[in-house]
C-alpha cells in the first residue's frame, strides 16, 4: 500500500515537472520572424508571440467533419517589426452562440497558441472554414488559446 501510494507521488511530481518545464517553454515570447524562418521546428509547438493586430476578420459559421456547428471564429494578422503571422481565433461548436472578435485593428496583445505549418499536411482555419492545406503552401498559421492586452 505505501509503495503504490509513493509510486503514485512520484508520478505525479514527475508530470508536474513535465509539464511546467513545457509550459516555461511556451511562456517566453518568441518572435514572429523566428516561427517564419523556420516553421518546421515549431509545428504544434505551443508558444507565445507579441505584436499588433490588424485585418482581423469575423468568420461566418462553419461545420466540422463530425457535422458540429462553429460559431464566433475570427482570423487577424499578428505584426511585429517587418513579420506578420496570420492568427486563428476557432469558433465556439455544437451551439449557437454571438461572439464578436476579442481584438481590434492596432491593439498591441500577447498571443499563447499552437503554431500550424501545414506544408507538413494539415488543416488551417480559412475565409470559408477548415481548409486542408497541400504541400506545395507555405502557410503557417498561429492558432490562439488566450490572447492578452499589452500594457504600456
Amino acid at each position: 500500500m505505501i509503495c503504490r501510494a509513493t509510486h503514485r507521488l512520484y508520478c505525479l511530481t514527475l508530470s508536474a515537472s513535465i509539464l511546467s518545464s513545457t509550459l516555461g517553454w511556451a511562456g517566453d515570447p518568441i518572435s514572429l520572424q523566428q516561427i517564419l524562418d523556420e516553421p518546421k521546428i515549431y509545428h504544434l509547438r505551443h508558444v507565445t508571440v507579441r505584436g499588433t493586430v490588424r485585418d482581423v476578420q469575423p468568420l461566418a459559421p462553419y461545420t466540422l467533419a463530425n457535422g458540429d456547428p462553429c460559431y464566433g471564429a475570427y482570423l487577424f494578422r499578428l505584426e511585429e517589426d517587418e513579420a506578420t503571422l496570420s492568427v486563428a481565433v476557432l469558433g465556439i461548436c455544437g451551439k449557437p452562440v454571438v461572439r464578436d472578435p476579442e481584438v481590434e485593428d492596432g491593439d498591441r496583445v500577447e498571443v499563447s497558441a499552437t503554431i500550424q505549418a501545414p506544408s507538413h499536411g494539415g488543416t488551417i482555419l480559412s475565409f470559408k472554414g477548415p481548409k486542408t492545406t497541400t504541400e506545395e503552401e507555405a502557410v503557417v498559421q498561429a492558432v490562439a488559446d488566450r490572447i492578452l492586452p499589452i500594457v504600456e
